[in-house]
């Protein structure tokens, strides 16, 4: 199996009805938002995705409904985020049984895993499935560190392929280019750093905010790849307040809030999250809707299939 790792990949949003059931019919209305816009992959059940308050059986629900929904026309990407290396495989077992295409791959969640640790978690999911996994490099938020030491171990996976770069340091790009060349796909995934990463060689983009504004997120990416950086610069630029949103701790909140916004999403979150409200409420609403407000025309030909 292969994945084409280039472009966008929207870390999707999971929809939920008033009853807090699976809302099919609002995540099919922005999953199609995404696609018209030209993204290049779609991943479920990440963070942004709420995975760590979704059942499994609901984690295999959706990979099969987007399946059927995207129907070939990109990977879909389960993202795997399990405390425990016997789940991990599982899912990857799972996941390859239903017919996803890929794979991202977090490290041990609520344990702090040493370097030994690590890699063996990761080469245990490797070692159980042929799809193409992205390892989530995320030590900001995830406490663990993937160093280019450990991916010099990990390079031995031929189906270990990509990171999702979320270091936040930005020279990280040009670090893992210089190790290694071509041999892991890079995907920046910090938001407010996603152009600087681009221009620096990163191969792609697993977006948050591309959830509400996804026409813009492909027209930044496809922009700095054809060299038009100037035209790529004015819409970051001007899209920047928003993607701040993206490392903020309620992000989830915030980008839904964001899909609202734009007119493709729903605001229900699962609990222990709640909807934001009061002061806090305005002052995002205040940075989306001076966005709208000045919204750019993109370049023709920028997005789109």
């Amino acid at each position: 199996m292969s994945i084409n790792w280039t472009g966008v990949f929207p870390a999707v949003t999971t929809k939920f009805t008033a009853n807090d059931e699976l809302d099919f019919n609002a995540f099919n209305i922005n999953l199609e938002a995404q696609l018209e816009a030209g993204v290049d992959g779609i991943i479920l059940c990440g963070s942004l995705g709420e995975a760590s308050v979704l059942t499994d059986d609901e984690k295999f629900e959706l990979l099969s409904h987007t399946l059927k929904e995207v129907n070939g026309r990109v990977p879909v990407l389960l993202n795997i985020g399990e405390s425990t290396t016997k789940k991990a495989v599982a899912a990857a077992v799972k996941a390859k049984a239903l017919g996803a295409d890929g794979l991202m791959l977090l490290p041990p969640l609520r344990y702090y895993s040493d370097v030994e640790e690590t890699l063996a978690f990761f080469a245990a999911v490797a070692e159980s499935t042929d799809l193409p996994i992205m390892i989530y490099n995320n030590p900001v938020d995830y406490k663990i560190e993937v160093t280019l030491e450990m991916f010099d171990y990990l390079s031995k996976y031929n189906n270990i392929q990509a990171v999702k770069e979320s270091t936040r340091d930005v020279s990280n790009v040009t670090r893992m280019i210089n190790r290694f060349g071509d041999r892991f796909k890079i995907f920046t995934g910090v938001d407010p750093i996603a152009m600087e990463c681009l221009v620096m060689g990163a191969d792609g983009w697993v977006a948050g905010l591309v959830d509400a504004f996804p026409k813009e997120t492909v027209a930044i990416f496809r922009l700095v790849k054809q060299n038009r950086i100037a035209e790529a610069l004015t819409i970051y630029r001007w899209f920047l307040p928003v993607l701040e949103l993206d490392i903020k701790p309620k992000l989830v909140q915030y980008i839904k809030l964001a899909e609202v916004a734009t007119g493709i999403g729903t605001e229900a979150v699962r609990a222990p999250r709640l909807a934001i409200h009061g002061e806090e409420r305005e002052r995002v609403m205040k940075i989306l809707n001076d966005a709208l407000a000045s919204r750019p025309i993109l370049p023709e030909g920028s997005w789109g299939i």
